[in-house]
């Protein structure tokens, strides 16, 4: 598995988009969740063809009251961060970094957008996040786009199927800062699934 870099100045990875109900339980959920100390913050992620530059998938990142990714009809399957409906819970920096490489590789890569929000607006878009799902394919973008415009500053997103769009709409919300993730690994995206979780499983 190639060594990762975050580019700063260009856009972060992709995420295939099924609706299937994942609920898991109280304790599950308790044991996972992860507080990161400092500003609230989003971080939009979409996924991008490397050739045509065409959106692939997006997702959310939320740093609220407890740190999530909102990753609608995503194709990830993992042991480490566990699922209710398109949110995965306990989403440390480090499995953030594992969530992107899973999607960074020589076809695709992703741009990730971080906005700073204040600690009410995070809270509802986790809130927004939980009720959301499970979110059928294809709809990835409209279900994050959706959930976005109904927050407080973001009324300028518009709702749309397409991840590029999302993406040049939340590139004008003030104070935005944009990163770009490369990888070069092949493009079966099984091989770096196996990879990624037999580290997640040596990496307790």
């Amino acid at each position: 598995m190639k060594r990762r870099s975050f580019l700063i100045g260009a856009p972060l990875a992709l995420s295939g988009c099924a609706a299937q109900s994942v609920w898991a339980p109280d304790d599950v959920i308790s044991r996972a969740i992860y507080r990161e100390e400092g500003p609230k913050y989003l971080t939009l992620y979409t996924m991008k063809n490397t050739g045509s530059d065409n959106g692939a998938h997006s997702a959310l990142l939320i740093n609220a009251s407890q740190r999530v990714m909102f990753d609608p009809a995503g194709s990830w399957k993992q042991e480490r961060m566990p699922e209710r409906n398109d949110v995965l819970f306990g989403v440390t920096p480090a499995l953030e970094r594992y969530y992107v490489s899973f999607h960074a590789r020589v076809s695709y890569y992703v741009v990730g957008q971080t906005i700073q929000v204040p600690d009410a607006v995070a809270e509802q878009a986790l809130n927004l996040a939980l009720v959301a799902g499970p979110v059928a394919q294809a709809n990835c973008t409209r279900t994050t786009s959706r959930l976005l415009r109904q927050l407080p500053g973001f009324e300028s997103i518009g709702q749309t199927w397409f991840p590029n769009n999302l993406q040049a709409d939340f590139a004008q919300l003030p104070g935005v800062e944009t990163r770009t993730y490369r990888e070069d690994d092949a493009d079966d995206k099984s091989v770096a699934a196996a990879e990624i979780n037999a580290a997640l499983a040596t990496d307790q």
